[in-house]
Parts: structure tokens; sequence; C-alpha cells
């Protein structure tokens, strides 16, 4: 890791831990978790402009609360935000949510609706789809290969090429990828200033009402004529005998929309960056795909964790990791740093195709596990046999950026040097 200033006075940490400019570097990051895993791991913080929670850095920690669904629920604070945007929020529409999806769901809501979807993403079920996401990635590393042997590796491919694979399952035409990327862009990236649609603070809500026209017509197009996509299942079905409403119908479509595409692309450019960062491991995976491509995805996303953090608020008094979390107390769960604790992983900032510790929390655990975790695995999986095979040699062209933000992020430029067999 690259030495970086270490904030550890608390107001002073607090602060910078929330800045989403901070977020744009990930050795800053990586830094400040790892001196809080050893010095602090469980933390009462109070940034300015937000309400009190715990800050909460160990892997153990983190997947004891996410397992306890009953004392650790996501309402009413599902993701970090500032109060202005809270009060904000409901002041405009009357409401402590934008959106209402699996995120900001408890039981028995929570199951009803994720009951909705979940066959579809099940291992076995997508099988149906693999010849279409092998088809797509072959598409994208000979879109790759025309480029010429320079491009921006997130921009032109790694955006491109998940967003497809969702937008098929959905079934939106091709013609409509630009404006859900744009629209994704702007939600996940609402803090960047290369996304962000402007410095309004209504600004978030128009991206939204954006989406939710989008989806308007598309649920009554669905109703109207059922197709075998995912997007006929959520128009068409009821929950609890009636029809599913307008904002959880419009919440669904979103999760799935930009949750789906977005993390993948961040862990494929990611991922390639840690190959080309590793030439030792991009030569044993070259070599032996068959044998580690499965290590190696998951070794990707745990290096990537493009879910930055969620939230939980103890319905009841409790303990985690000896600490006395008090009833309606809000706790951050901080899955990059989970994903790089020392006691869970041997060399956790060493990148290791043949990782023989697999397990992460990048798809989070328990009942709100990551909806999509086993298409995501089969999309990098897919993408990477093909590049591998195909790319005898990359290298970087240029300094990678990543995207500012502190809820979903990665890298927002790759530039890349390459040559084909």
């Amino acid at each position: 890791m690259v030495e970086t200033a270490i904030y550890t006075s608390s107001p002073e940490l607090d602060d910078e831990l929330v800045k989403s400019q901070n977020w744009g570097n990930e050795d800053w990051v990586h830094a400040q978790f790892q001196w809080l895993r050893i010095h602090d791991p469980i933390r009462k913080i109070e940034p300015q402009g937000y309400d009190p929670f715990w800050s909460l850095t160990r892997f153990e920690d983190i997947l004891n609360v996410e397992q306890d669904k009953e004392t650790f629920i996501n309402d009413p604070r599902p993701i970090l935000a500032p109060k202005l945007l809270e009060v904000l929020i409901e002041q405009m529409v009357g409401r402590r949510h934008l959106v209402r999806s699996l995120i900001t769901m408890d039981a028995p809501d929570h199951l009803q609706y994720r009951a909705v979807a979940q066959p579809w993403f099940m291992r076995g079920n997508l099988r149906k789809i693999e010849d279409t996401v092998n088809r797509l990635a072959v598409m994208y590393v000979n879109r790759l290969q025309e480029l010429g042997g320079e491009c921006d590796f997130v921009k032109d491919i790694a955006i491109w090429y998940p967003i497809r694979v969702i937008m098929s399952i959905l079934g939106v035409p091709e013609s409509d990828e630009p404006l859900m990327m744009k629209l994704t862009q702007e939600l996940f990236g609402s803090a960047d200033p290369d996304t962000r649609r402007s410095f309004e603070q209504t600004a978030l809500m128009d991206v939204v009402e954006d989406f939710n026209k989008y989806f308007r017509e598309l649920t009554e197009a669905r109703r109207k004529d059922p197709t075998d996509d995912v997007a006929s299942v959520i128009a068409n079905s009821r929950i609890n005998g009636e029809t599913m409403p307008e904002l959880e119908t419009n919440g669904y479509y979103t999760i799935i929309a930009t949750a789906g595409h977005d993390t993948t692309s961040s862990s494929i450019s990611g991922g390639l960056l840690a190959l080309i960062q590793n030439p030792e491991q991009f030569q044993l995976l070259a070599r032996e795909p068959v044998r580690f491509m499965e290590t190696a995805v998951d070794e990707m996303i745990r290096w990537v964790t493009p879910v930055r953090q969620f939230m939980r608020t103890a319905t009841r008094d409790a303990k985690v990791g000896g600490t006395d979390i008090l009833a309606g107390d809000s706790c951050v769960l901080w899955y990059p740093s989970a994903n790089r604790d020392e006691s869970v992983y041997d060399d956790p900032f060493e990148f290791r195709v043949d990782r023989h510790e697999t397990k992460h929390l990048a798809f989070g655990y328990g009942v709100h596990v990551c909806l999509g975790q086993h298409l995501a695995r089969m999309e990098l999986s897919a993408f990477f046999k093909e590049f591998l095979r195909r790319v005898k040699h990359v290298e970087l062209n240029g300094e990678p950026k990543y995207s500012q933000s502190v809820f979903v992020g990665g890298l927002k430029s790759l530039p890349i040097r390459y040559q084909f067999e």
C-alpha cells in the first residue's frame, strides 16, 4: 500500500471518512480502515451533517450483524446519507426514501418482494441465459480488438458489457442503454463531479423521477403484452393478492437495472487492473483458466468490493464485538474493510487468483445477500475466459481513476494498451 496520512483524532477522521472525494483514493480508504480495524474497530462517530452511527470495520462484526435480521434491520437508514438529504426527501416526496426496493425493506415485506424475482436469478435458472452471456462476452472482446490496441477500458468496454446483459434480461432494447447508463451514473455518482447531474440538492430526485417515468411505460407495456423476461415477471407479480404498487414496482426495476450492471462493471475493470498490476497472476490465470477462474472471479470481487457500505439499525439493545449497541442506534457496515481483514485473509493486500479463502462480504450476507451474485460471477467468468484466450499482453496507458462515491463505486477510467494473439 502507498503511504498516506492516517486521521486518528475523532472529529477529523469522522468527517474525512464520509467525504466522497476521499473515496476516489483507494490507498487512502484502505489505510484508514486498516488503522481502524487495529485500533478502533467499532467506533461511534458523528460527522458534521450526519446523525451519529457506529462504524464497523471487522469481518466478524459485520457478518454477525448481517446474520441477525431480527435485531438489525435496514429501515430507516439503509445507506449512509447526510441529514439534509434525508430531510429534503421527506419534505419533497413525503416519505423517507426516494426508492422503495429490497434494500429498504425488512420482514415481512422483504421476503415477499424478494420471492418475486429470486427464482429467475438462481444458479440453475441462469443456465438458460449462459449462451447469451458467453456470446456477449465474445462480442465485447471483439469490440476491444476493433479499438485497435488502445482504449479506456471502463468507458469503452466494462460499462457496456454488463448493461447489455442486464438489459437483455429485463427485455429493454439496446437503443435505451445509453439512457440507463446515464441515469445509473447520475444516481450512484451523485457526488462525483464527472457524473453528477448538477449541484442542485433536488438533482437526485430528478434522476429517480426519470427512472420512474421510463419504468411506468415499461410496466404498462409488459402488463398489456407479457414476454419471457424479468420485466414481465415484475410487472405482473402480485403481493398479498394485489398488483404490486407502482412505488415498489419502479424500485424493483431500478435496483436490478442499476446495481445489476454498475457493480459488475466495477468488478470487471478492477479485476483487469489487478491482473495488470500483478503480471504473475495474469499469467497463472491465462495458463490454467479452468483450474483458477472460479477463485479468480471471487478474488476480483473481494478486491474491488463495489458496494462500499450499507447500514443497519438496532431494534433492541445488543452487543457487537463486545460493544454495547443500543436500540435505535445505526451501524455502517464497511465492506471494503471487511474484505481486507487481516484476521480472515492471509496477506489481504495481495491479489491472488488461487486464493483459498474465497469467502467475502462483497455481496453482503444473510437474507439481504445480493440477488444477482450468481449472474455477476457468470459475467466475469465469461468475459475473462474470452479475454485471456485472445489477449496476449495488456498494460496501463495512463492513470486509473476511481469514482468519488461513498456508496457504490470503482474505477471510472482505466486507459490500457494491449495486443491480441
